[in-house]
């Protein structure tokens, strides 16, 4: 369903990471904004539920992001089901965790490909085939400004998808399209998911947040949506952090969260 006030009217968008989480949060909003979407995922099956739901102005690509001509035909499709693109949203994404002398080059390869190059392989496919006056947003992280033990590998992917947003808003600026990121702290999504099985780790996520609680993919969405609309005209090259002011305190110890699970505890003594 349309909304009445629809931002996005007449505007083609693509999004990666679409088929759950913030990527399908942003796909319902569009459309409810009055976007034509096509969503690139992994997830096959999630994108043709994704689709079946929003119908006739959702199109399917399994995409890669890690593959650059999955990328390439992502993009192409827009213009091919839809007659041109306005809006690309960077969103997907991984993240693991282990401290930079034990993690495997692999395990650092396999992130920084899929949050880092991932980014860049939208933004070069979009940047070319952008109309004035679109935009692209980028999915950085509270990772990209504060760092924590044990996320090397993802604090360096995600602080190079805000360096990359300011130079692909200087590149691509003369054409009239903006750039810019959004960086989430903890948002509750299938991709976050194993951090509600580890006690306490979500525990400390809200402790150290300011407004005391962890964030809905909507919520994302809705700052994503802000900056893809005409209402954002005059923003680019600019990084937004949605984190409920996490970023002014300490981001939590995952590696001592892991630690306590495995580590024997003393007996508790007998009672008196």
């Amino acid at each position: 369903m349309v909304d009445s006030n629809a931002r996005l009217t007449g505007k083609t968008a693509v999004v990666t990471g679409a088929a759950n989480g913030i990527g399908a949060a942003v796909a319902r909003r569009f459309v409810a904004e009055g976007a034509h979407v096509v969503g690139g995922d992994i997830d096959d099956a999630g994108l043709a539920a994704l689709s079946a739901e929003l119908g006739e102005s959702f199109a399917a690509r399994h995409t890669d992001v890690t593959v650059e001509d999955d990328v390439h035909a992502l993009v192409s499709s827009a213009t091919e089901h839809f007659g041109g693109l306005d809006i690309a949203v960077a969103n997907a994404g991984g993240a693991t965790i282990g401290e930079i002398t034990e993690l495997d080059a692999t395990e650092w390869r396999r992130v920084v490909d899929l949050s880092l190059h991932g980014v860049f392989h939208t933004v070069k496919h979009a940047g070319r085939v952008l109309r004035a006056g679109g935009a692209i947003v980028a999915l950085a992280s509270l990772n990209a400004i504060q760092p924590g033990r044990g996320m090397a590998a993802y604090c360096a992917a995600k602080a190079g998808v805000v360096a990359l947003t300011e130079v692909a808003a200087l590149e691509l600026g003369p054409a009239g399209i903006r750039v810019n990121a959004v960086a989430p702290g903890l948002v509750r999504t299938p991709a976050t998911e194993p951090l509600w099985a580890l006690p306490g780790a979500v525990e400390e996520y809200v402790e150290n947040t300011p407004l005391g609680r962890f964030a809905a993919p909507e919520e994302i969405a809705a700052l994503i949506l802000f900056l893809a609309s005409d209402e954002a005209g005059f923003i680019t090259g600019s990084v937004h952090s949605i984190d409920g002011g996490a970023r002014t305190r300490r981001y939590p110890d995952l590696i001592a969260v892991s630690e306590r699970l495995t580590t024997p505890t003393e007996p508790l003594p007998p009672p008196a």
